[in-house]
């Protein structure tokens, strides 16, 4: 019996995509029978969507509406600071997902959608919001500063809908052995993905104008949306037994859940609280100096623009050093606790050397601690993250888990930054006033400030993880030694 002769382009393909691809794409063996690389990387999608997005909200338009457009910089920080609000009902959205009643038994997908479509109208209508604000026209000023709002609010919302969705997808269909490198890969994807947007965006907007705005975002609104609907498409399959579960629930009258009892149900139970106080303490620690780290560089140790431009690369590197450092341990069986104390013990050694830069003046110390901050913050984030998903093995509320690691998160995020910034400001203005003494008035006085809180929120963090290291319960085997991060009360 003859067989047709393979066509040599899908042979090649499969080739590829089974022979080569493999071997130089970070974490492909993440990779299962249940889940493919074909589809793991289809659903990796989403975080570029969630990267291109928080991209535009957090960089790109914070600086073309104060330089291009002219809008008072109080005004871009407001607007900026709007999509934090909607990170607390990250858990609400994870909570919904999980009881959500569907006629074909799906439950996060319907929520991807309206986020993907939340983030379209959000960025669709965005520039004319804008354009408003800043030019205003004959429209009074308040209508501008509506608009704007309720553009960042709805694509900030889209965006949380979006990712709490997908990250409670990915913890539905990965195999537990292989969710921390899922997790790597997942951040990988939003690294990059906001790395490349970065560029790109630069590029495209090099010479502004107000056309060219509305090009810009209305083309990464379509991105936002066809990025996920390819990322979504048959990720989720049609639960016939789930489906008729809930077709019987509906027409007897049976209740859904309460959020509020599911909640304190959830905190009740063991180390939920504990872990999402350590989130927030150490997410606090590490992101307080996001919008500072360059100005220091600059404004203490002399660095020139491009020298600091060069800093973003050094923590992205660091970061990815640990996604790939972390995904390995977990895999091996490491506790998630552990290895999120041992990035916020990298952190305090991070911050540590950018403080003493200043006086030994050593731009290399500070390159070293740069370094040292984005590895230990891809640590903090990967075992936390990890740990959120073993907290709801079997699915029934991974995304209330993974909402509340993501509303705290974010939240946490948010007022970090915007509390460094503002004490920074304050300690400088103290400092130059002589308040400190005539030998704290230099420019590092505020920074330093800033950076010493840091490492105390970081003790804070080791002190809250701790008693999760004791007692077990991260997937790994409890240490042998005597003294160490567990001991600590």
């Amino acid at each position: 019996m003859s067989h047709a002769p393979a066509n040599p382009a899908t042979e090649l393909r499969r080739w590829f995509l089974r022979d080569i691809l493999p071997r130089i794409l970070p974490f492909s063996d993440a990779a299962t029978t249940e889940l493919p690389l074909r589809r793991l990387l289809r659903l990796a999608l989403f975080q570029g969507s969630v990267g291109m997005t928080m991209v535009l909200l957090y960089g790109t338009l914070n600086r073309v509406m104060v330089v291009e457009m002219g809008v008072p910089a109080w005004l871009v920080s407001l607007m900026v600071a709007l999509p934090v609000l909607f990170a607390p009902l990250r858990a609400l959205i994870g909570f919904k997902s999980d009881v959500h009643r569907s006629a074909f038994g799906l439950r996060r997908i319907p929520y991807i959608w309206f986020g993907s479509l939340m983030q379209f109208g959000g960025l669709a209508f965005m520039p004319f919001a804008l354009l408003l604000l800043a030019e205003g026209g004959n429209a009074p000023p308040v209508v501008g500063q509506l608009a704007a709002a309720m553009a960042f609010l709805l694509a900030g919302a889209g965006l949380h809908t979006t990712q709490t969705a997908g990250l409670a997808l990915a913890t539905d269909i990965a195999p537990k052995m292989s969710r921390p490198r899922v997790v790597a890969l997942l951040f990988v994807a939003l690294q990059l993905s906001m790395l490349g947007s970065a560029l790109l965006f630069g590029l495209l907007l090099t010479d502004f104008s107000n056309m060219r705005l509305v090009q810009v975002i209305q083309g990464a609104a379509v991105a936002a949306i066809v990025l996920n609907v390819v990322a979504l498409w048959k990720q989720e399959l049609w639960d016939r037994n789930r489906a008729a579960q809930m077709r019987r629930e509906r027409e007897s009258g049976k209740p859904q859940p309460k959020f509020l009892e599911t909640w304190r149900a959830f905190i009740e139970a063991g180390r939920s609280k504990r872990l999402l106080i350590a989130l927030g303490l150490g997410t606090a620690g590490f992101t307080m100096q996001e919008i500072l780290l360059e100005p220091y560089g600059a404004q203490v140790l002399g660095l020139t623009v491009a020298e600091t431009t060069r800093l973003t690369a050094i923590w992205a590197f660091g970061t990815l050093v640990a996604f790939a450092l972390a995904a390995r341990s977990l895999t091996r069986g490491a506790d998630t606790y552990r290895l999120s104390a041992t990035g916020a013990l990298v952190g305090i050694i991070a911050f540590t050397a950018v403080v003493f830069s200043a006086p030994l003046d050593s731009p290399w110390l500070f390159r070293l601690g740069a370094l040292l901050i984005g590895f230990g913050g891809g640590l903090f984030a990967v075992g936390t993250l990890t740990a959120a998903m073993n907290m709801a093995d079997d699915g029934a509320h991974s995304g209330l888990a993974l909402g509340a690691w993501g509303a705290v998160q974010a939240t946490a995020y948010g007022v970090a930054i915007a509390f460094g910034g503002a004490l920074r400001d304050v300690i400088s203005l103290f400092a130059a006033k002589g308040v400190f003494g005539p030998v704290l008035m230099g420019p590092s006085v505020g920074y330093a400030a800033v950076y010493h809180l840091e490492i105390l929120l970081l003790f804070a963090t080791l002190i809250a993880i701790g008693p999760l290291v004791t007692h077990g319960g991260g997937n790994g085997a409890r240490s042998s030694s005597r003294f160490g991060i567990a001991e600590l009360p």
